[in-house]
């Protein structure tokens, strides 16, 4: 491969999602006094933000339906009983507080380190505009960085080509000279392919690893590629 360009998904690629999102609701649970088996919720909400994730990339549910069906159906599989008010304060809270968590997954800031001085690294993320530079911000990951593409600013979401293209004409790159790496297989990989970018998949759940193109299982395996 011939690369000058590098494009990260962020959320579960290199931040990671699962254990500061586990922070911010243990803290917004605490401050409004919800009382629930957190480890019962944490099982339950995963699943259920996931499937919510994937109908928000299709654009069958908004973004408002999105942060409060997510919460409404994890609350309602354990019987806890919770108005709607209350839910719509955690939905807000949960945004508000999710980037003073920054846990990185391993090896993150080492490979952009490494990455730096040899590519041109980019951000192309379905997260809401409003937490993600945060993130990165407050991650201390902001400055590896030349070009952050969110869905909201397209006005698409990955897959979308749309959101790919746009990136690229942003980071003045071309798809041939430049590998889109990420966690989500459909949203990362095949949107990026789809457009003629080279693709790296992130497979760090221990999942089964797909027969096209290439997968590390760490961070740190980039550098095989890269």
């Amino acid at each position: 491969m011939n690369i000058k360009h590098v494009f990260f998904d962020l959320d579960h690629t290199l931040w990671d999602f699962e254990s500061n999102s586990e922070k911010t609701f243990k803290y917004i649970f605490d401050k409004n006094s919800i009382e629930v088996s957190f480890h019962k919720f944490s099982e339950i909400y995963k699943e259920i933000n996931e499937k919510y994730w994937k109908l928000y990339r299709e654009d069958k549910v908004t973004k408002s339906e999105l942060r409060y069906v997510r919460l409404k159906d994890s609350f309602d599989e354990m019987n806890y009983e919770i108005d709607d008010a209350d839910i719509d304060i955690l939905a807000e809270e949960y945004i508000l507080y999710l980037a003073n968590y920054n846990a990185l997954l391993m090896g993150a800031k080492e490979i952009l380190e490494y990455l730096k001085p040899k590519y041109k690294i980019h951000i192309i993320t379905n997260g809401f505009e409003e937490v993600q530079y945060r993130k990165l911000k407050n991650s201390l990951i902001l400055p590896y960085f030349t070009q952050i593409v969110s869905s909201e600013k397209v006005g698409v979401k990955k897959p979308n080509p749309k959101i790919f293209n746009y990136a690229l004409d942003l980071s003045d790159a071309n798809p041939e000279e430049s590998v889109m790496i990420g966690d989500n297989f459909e949203a990362d990989i095949l949107g990026a392919k789809n457009v003629g970018m080279h693709t790296i998949f992130c497979e760090f759940n221990g999942n089964e690893i797909p027969d096209e193109g290439l997968t590390v299982l760490k961070l740190e395996d980039l550098r095989q590629y890269l």
